[in-house]
C-alpha cells in the first residue's frame, strides 16, 4: 500500500495531470512517464529506451517519453496505483502484478514448467489467448499494449539447489504472486515477498537465503556477488505486460496514438529479440566471474523438479481460473 505521504504526492500529480482526457490541448508536448523497476541494461530497460526513441520519432516530436528505471519513481507495490491515478502513464510490470487488481488470470504465466521454450510462449502471447488476457484489464482503467520477454528463471541461494529437498527451510525472496508462493511452499521453502529494489541488500545481509530470477536480472543487480550457488532450472517464465492509463490513451489524438502503436510494435519485436541473448550473455558473465557455482539440471534431476512442482497447476486452478489454464494449455497443445 502507498504511504500517506506518497499518496498525497500521487494525488498532487494527478491534479496536475487533469488533462488526461485531452492531453494534447494542455501543453506543447504530450508527456508519457514510463516507470519500471529494473536496470536500464536489462531487456526491459533497453526496450523502454527503444520505445522512447521510436515514439518521439513516429509522433514527429509531439510526444516526450520520460523513462524512469530502477524504481526511481515507485517500487513494485506502488506503481500500479500510480498508473491508475494518472501519476505515470505507462508501466511494464511483471505478469504476476495483476493479481491484486482482481485479474488473477495473468498468474497462469507463473505456473512452473508450463512453457517449454520461447516458441511455446509465443503461441500464447502472440495469439488469441494473449489478447483475451489483456482485454481483462480494461475494466480496471488500464489498456494492455504488448507482452515483453525477460526470460526463463534460475534459482539461487548460498547452498546447492540440485533437488527439491535442498530448498527445505530456505527463505526465498519472491515477487508478489500466489502461484510462486505455492510452488516455493511445494519445495519446502519459506517464500518472502519483497520489492525487487530491496533484494540485493536482503541477500547480502541474510534476511533471505535465495531467490529466483532470469540471469539478466540477477547479473545487472549483482546478485551473483552475494549468492554462492545457482541452478539453471528454467522452471518458470518472467515476462511483462506493457500497459497504459486507459483514460490517457483514449484521450490521445488518433494520429499520435497510431504513431505510438507503431513504436510499441517495433519496440516489442526488439525486446523479444534481445531477451534470450541478454540472458545467455549474463549467465556466461556470471560463470566467468566465479563468485557463483552454477548447476545444470540433468534430465533425471529435472524430472524430479517437474514431479514436485506441476501439481501447483491444479492447486491454482480456482485462483487463476480453470478456463484460463485450459485455454493456455490448449494453445500449447497440452
Amino acid at each position: 500500500m502507498l504511504t500517506r505521504r506518497t499518496l498525497g504526492a500521487l494525488m498532487g500529480a494527478t491534479t496536475l495531470a487533469l488533462s488526461l482526457a485531452a492531453p494534447a490541448l494542455a501543453q506543447d508536448k504530450i508527456i508519457i512517464k514510463f516507470s519500471h523497476v529494473v536496470a536500464p541494461d536489462t531487456p526491459k530497460g533497453k526496450a523502454a529506451a527503444r520505445f522512447e526513441e521510436l515514439a518521439e520519432q513516429y509522433t514527429n516530436g509531439a510526444v516526450d517519453v520520460e523513462v524512469y528505471p530502477n524504481s526511481q519513481l515507485y517500487k513494485d507495490k506502488e506503481e500500479m496505483e500510480a498508473l491508475q491515478l494518472g501519476a505515470v502513464q505507462m508501466l511494464a510490470p511483471s505478469l504476476a502484478k495483476f493479481g491484486p487488481l482482481g485479474v488473477q488470470d495473468f498468474e497462469v504465466f507463473d505456473l512452473p514448467f508450463i512453457f517449454a521454450d520461447y516458441d511455446a510462449l509465443r503461441k500464447v502471447t502472440q495469439g488469441e489467448v494473449g489478447r483475451m488476457l489483456l482485454a481483462k484489464l480494461e475494466d480496471k482503467g488500464i489498456t494492455g499494449l504488448a507482452y515483453w520477454d525477460n526470460g526463463f528463471k534460475i534459482m539461487s541461494a548460498n547452498s546447492p539447489l540440485k533437488s527439491p529437498d535442498d530448498f527445505l527451510g530456505l527463505k526465498m525472496r519472491i515477487q508478489s504472486s500466489k502461484v510462486i508462493e505455492a510452488y516455493m511452499n511445494a519445495l519446502g521453502a519459506v517464500p518472502q515477498v519483497m520489492a525487487f529494489s530491496e533484494v540485493y541488500q536482503a541477500l547480502q545481509t541474510g534476511v533471505v537465503d535465495g531467490t529466483e530470477n532470469p540471469p539478466s536480472n540477477m547479473y545487472t543487480q549483482k546478485m551473483n556477488e552475494v549468492q554462492t550457488h545457482a541452478t539453471v532450472s528454467n522452471h518458470g517464465y518472467l515476462g511483462y505486460a506493457v500497459i497504459v492509463n486507459k483514460q490517457f490513451w483514449d484521450g490521445l489524438p488518433e494520429d499520435v496514438r497510431a504513431g505510438l502503436e507503431k513504436a510499441m510494435a517495433e519496440a516489442t519485436d526488439y525486446a523479444n529479440s534481445i531477451a534470450k541473448d541478454d540472458n545467455d550473455q549474463a549467465l556466461a558473465a556470471m560463470k566467468a566471474a566465479g563468485t557463483t557455482e552454477f548447476h545444470d539440471l540433468t534430465p533425471e534431476e529435472r524430472a524430479v523438479w517437474v514431479e514436485a512442482l506441476t501439481p501447483v497447476h491444479d492447486e491454482m486452478a480456482d485462483r487463476i481460473g480453470a478456463d484460463t489454464i485450459a485455454a493456455v494449455k490448449g494453445a500449447l497443445g497440452m
